[in-house]
């Protein structure tokens, strides 16, 4: 076993954070809008300590068809340009909501009506917003 003092010692790895250049941010945005997703806003969290995650994107579709088909191609543009597969996502039976976790990232794919009850923006007010077309 090494002392303590060995182990505080050693090298502390840095946390990668993402960007609004980073490649997967520019690849579920594009995804997203390649399939006519709509009201798309990116929320950076990065300097909110409670969040977990350092973006989230947010954008809406008229139809549970619409909702599957983003989300299906966001998962497979992010897999095929970033060799990234989602840590986690849900709602892909019901399609009002989807959510789909990179870690860093998390997509929230969701109809309308669902968007006004929920209104994650303004959960998140403190984070800049910014549109995407």
């Amino acid at each position: 076993m090494e002392p303590l003092s060995v182990l505080s010692s050693r090298e502390k790895k840095a946390v990668t954070r993402l960007t609004r250049n980073s490649k997967i941010f520019k690849t579920v945005i594009q995804a997203i809008l390649d399939k006519k997703g709509e009201h798309v806003i990116s929320l950076d969290l990065r300097k909110i300590p409670e969040a977990s995650a350092d973006f989230f994107v947010v954008c809406e579709a008229s139809s549970t068809t619409q909702i599957k088909a983003i989300s299906d191609f966001i998962e497979a543009e992010v897999k095929r340009v970033c060799d990234e597969a989602p840590y986690k996502h849900e709602g892909k039976q019901a399609a009002q909501w989807v959510l789909i976790d990179y870690i860093n990232i998390v997509i929230h794919v969701m109809h309308p009506e669902s968007r006004r009850f929920y209104k994650l923006e303004d959960m998140w007010s403190d984070a800049v917003a910014q549109g995407h077309e």
